[in-house]
C-alpha cells in the first residue's frame, strides 16, 4: 500500500540543480514518498538511469515502476557500496532531501512529533537497535548533555539532563508525554514548542546518527561524482547546512585545505548559484518548507 506524503520541498529547484542530462545517472539518497525522484525521471530519456536510497520501510511502498529506477532499502551512508553493487562507479548527479519526512512527523506512533503521544523511538530506519527510549533512558546524565547540547544546542542542556536521570530513576520514561510532564518546570507557556523542537532534535540526531551519517555521505560524493556532476542538497537545520556548506567550499567538515606553491587550494567542488530558499507561496502550501535551504555545487 502506497503511503501518503506531502510535496517534495522546492522541487523544481533541487532537480534543475542537477542540470540533468538524458542518458545520464543521477542518485535520490532520500526517496520518501518519490516525488524528486519522479520529477528527475521525467527529464531522463530511456537510457538514463536513477538509483534512490531509502531505509524506512514506509518510503519502499512508494517505490516507483519504471525500467529506468532502483530503490536500494539502505541508509545512503553505504551509497558507494551499493552503487558498486549495481556496477556503477560514477554518477552525474546526486540529490539529498535531508532531515524527517513529512509522512515520518504525521505518524503518530513514529514518535518523532510533538504533536502526538506515542513511544519514544524516532527511529528512521524501524529496524535500527537505538530507539529515543534507549537514549533517555539509558544515557548517562553527562551524555545526555552532551546530545542536548551539541545537537539541539538546548540553552538549559545539564539541568535538564539532570532531571530525566532524576525521573527516570523512580521508573522508565516511555512516551513522548512522560518526557514532557518529566521536563515540565523548562517549558515555560510562551517558548514550550521551541524548546521541546530543540530537545526532540537533538535526540532524533542521535538515535539516527544524522551527523555521522552526513559526514561518511559527503565524502564519498567525491568519489562517485564525475568530473562536472552536480549535487543539489536541501536541509532543514544549522547543524546540517553548516556542514553541506563547509564541504561544498573546501572539502573539510574543519580546518582548511591545504594549497600549492602558489597558493591555490585544492578543493573538491565549485559552488553553483547562491544559497535558495524556499517563496512565501511554497511555505504558505508547505510548512515543512519554511526552514529549507538548498546548496548546489559542481565536482571540478
Amino acid at each position: 500500500m502506497k503511503m501518503e506524503y506531502h510535496n517534495p520541498v522546492l522541487l523544481k529547484e533541487t532537480v534543475d540543480g542537477l542540470n540533468i542530462k538524458e542518458d545520464g545517472v543521477y542518485v535520490d539518497v532520500t526517496f520518501g514518498g518519490g516525488g524528486h525522484s519522479k520529477e528527475i525521471l521525467s527529464r531522463l530519456g530511456e537510457n538514463g538511469k536513477l538509483f534512490a536510497f531509502d531505509q524506512d520501510q514506509d518510503a519502499i511502498e512508494n517505490a516507483i515502476d519504471d525500467p529506468r529506477f532502483k530503490l536500494i532499502s539502505q541508509n545512503f551512508r553505504h551509497i558507494k557500496k551499493f552503487l558498486r553493487f549495481y556496477g556503477i562507479k560514477k554518477v552525474d548527479g546526486i540529490l539529498g532531501d535531508f532531515g524527517v519526512s513529512s509522512h515520518q512527523f504525521d505518524v503518530a506512533e513514529r514518535g518523532f512529533s510533538l504533536r502526538f503521544e506515542a513511544d519514544l523511538d524516532m527511529r528512521m530506519d524501524q529496524e535500527g537497535a537505538v530507539s529515543a527510549y534507549n537514549v533517555v533512558n539509558e544515557y548517562s546524565e553527562k551524555d545526555l548533555q552532551s546530545v542536548l547540547s551539541l545537537y539541539g544546542e538546548v540553552r538549559n542542556a545539564k539541568a535538564i539532563a539532570a532531571r530525566i536521570v532524576e525521573v527516570r530513576e523512580e521508573q522508565p520514561i516511555k512516551t513522548t508525554e512522560e518526557l514532557h510532564v518529566a521536563l515540565k518546570r523548562f517549558l515555560p507557556t510562551h517558548r514550550e514548542h521551541k524548546i521541546l523542537a530543540q530537545i526532540y532534535q537533538a535526540i532524533r540526531i542521535e538515535v539516527n546518527q544524522e551527523i555521522e551519517v552526513l559526514k561518511e555521505f559527503l565524502l564519498a560524493t567525491t568519489e562517485i561524482l564525475e568530473t562536472g556532476g552536480r549535487i543539489s542538497f536541501i536541509s532543514y537545520h544549522s547543524l546540517e547546512d553548516r556542514l553541506v556548506k563547509r564541504f561544498i567550499r573546501n572539502g573539510l567538515f574543519e580546518g582548511e585545505p591545504e594549497k600549492d606553491f602558489y597558493g591555490r587550494a585544492e578543493v573538491p567542488f565549485k559552488k553553483v548559484g547562491g544559497l535558495i530558499i524556499p517563496s512565501n507561496q511554497e511555505i504558505k502550501t508547505n510548512n515543512r518548507a519554511r526552514s529549507a535551504k538548498l546548496r548546489i555545487a559542481e565536482r571540478l
